[in-house]
């Protein structure tokens, strides 16, 4: 069966109740992609909780190698990876039993959804989550 993203209605409840959002792969250069979005999130009000192993600080807040080494809960694991190397980033969800795996647009891997999925998230790839706050919570969380 072929992957489906959840309803837009169910994207915003998700949205909607979720406070940590770790981002795998956050850069600490102001000029990519991924800081913009994490950035825009954390005016939004999300926890930003940056996972990169090659940083002491983004955005204000302590990185962390892994996501394994997050001292607390995390909603969502949004990733900014290559979409080779997702694989291991869903295992590493299901094991700190985040609520959500959501990887960024353009990033889509089958066998980390099914992963995922089985480990009891919920799935979204191939979308912004950037675009999707701002479209469906307009006014804020």
């Amino acid at each position: 069966m072929a992957f489906e993203n959840p309803s837009r209605d169910h994207i915003r409840e998700l949205l909607s109740a979720a406070k940590n959002v770790a981002v795998v792969g956050l850069s600490d250069k102001p000029d990519r992609v991924s800081y913009m979005v994490a950035e825009a999130m954390q005016k939004k009000g999300y926890r930003i909780i940056p996972v990169n192993p090659n940083a002491q600080n983004i955005l204000g807040e302590t990185c962390y190698a892994t996501l394994s080494d997050i001292p607390e809960p995390v909603d969502i694991v949004n990733v900014f990876r290559r979409s080779e190397h997702v694989v291991p980033v869903a295992e590493e969800a299901v094991q700190i039993k985040a609520k959500v795996f959501w990887l960024q647009l353009g990033i889509f891997n089958e066998e980390a959804a099914d992963i995922a999925a089985a480990g009891g998230l919920e799935v979204i790839m191939d979308r912004c989550i950037k675009v999707e706050d701002s479209i469906l919570l307009p006014g804020g969380k």
